[in-house]
């Protein structure tokens, strides 16, 4: 086994909240900096800008979760992780047919745009991507989990766009594969005020929106190797697999 960092909630320039400095290039680069091994990319509510960021991390042996930070029809932001293209092409449709037709005003909120390799503007997406989605949040974990992918509710301590704060609670019946606590505080001081939680993986992410907040908090998961599978099993505590307090 072998002990891996991974910082798994990232958001590019594509988000409206990310820094025009946060390009691919930029953060693979921050993110071998920080001596990172994983890292998950999760603008809202949308994937348009996690493939380039995956090949180019791929390249420097990096491995990169490809997703994003939907807010669900409760305005609860949960991460979302797919294995491969396909599906993350796939949800990327899933997502364009249930995000309200509120335009963004890039003076106001930001640009929302999306980057080839040379940085070139490719995409510019319209739809304001902060806006809460059609997708209740049962049927959000159902689809992911119905394409064999990963589900975490973010930042349950906030008091904004939590579960708690949204739901007032934590559903007993919540098929997730972790909570994630922001890193305002710790799995361990969140877990004081609401026991309940530890009945699941607890994970804590930088919520990066600029590069230097990169890796500034991460996970330690150990592990047989770098896969969506092994980092699934981590999660899990499968087979020796696990999350470990320290690197």
């Amino acid at each position: 086994m072998k002990t891996y960092r991974a910082d798994l909630h990232i958001h590019t320039l594509l988000s409206p909240c990310g820094d025009l400095s946060m390009t691919p290039a930029n953060i693979v680069s921050e993110a071998l900096r920080k001596k990172l091994d994983i890292i998950g990319i999760t603008d809202h509510n949308s994937t348009r800008q996690a493939g380039l960021v995956g090949m180019l991390g791929a390249r420097e042996g990096l491995f990169v979760l490809q997703g994003a930070e939907v807010s669900t029809r409760e305005e609860v932001h949960c991460l979302v992780f797919f294995e491969n293209p396909a599906e993350l092409e796939l949800f990327q449709e899933y997502l364009d047919d249930n995000i309200p037709a509120v335009m963004n005003d890039p003076l106001i909120f930001g640009d929302q745009v999306v980057i080839d390799e040379k940085e070139y503007i490719i995409y510019t997406e319209e739809k304001l991507l902060t806006n809460a989605t059609n997708i209740s949040i049962g049927e959000l974990e159902k689809y992911v989990h119905a394409r064999g992918g990963l589900f975490i509710p973010a930042h349950i301590d906030r008091v904004r766009t939590s579960i708690y704060s949204q739901l007032g609670f934590l559903p007993e019946d919540l098929n997730a594969d972790a909570l994630e606590v922001s890193k305002r505080s710790t799995p361990e001081k969140f877990s004081r005020i609401h026991p309940e939680i530890k009945a699941y993986p607890l994970i804590t992410n930088s919520d990066s929106h600029y590069p230097e907040s990169i890796g500034t908090v991460y996970n330690c998961l150990e592990m047989k190797e770098l896969s969506f599978g092994e980092i699934k099993m981590a999660l899990k505590g499968i087979d020796g697999r696990r999350i470990k307090k320290k690197c």
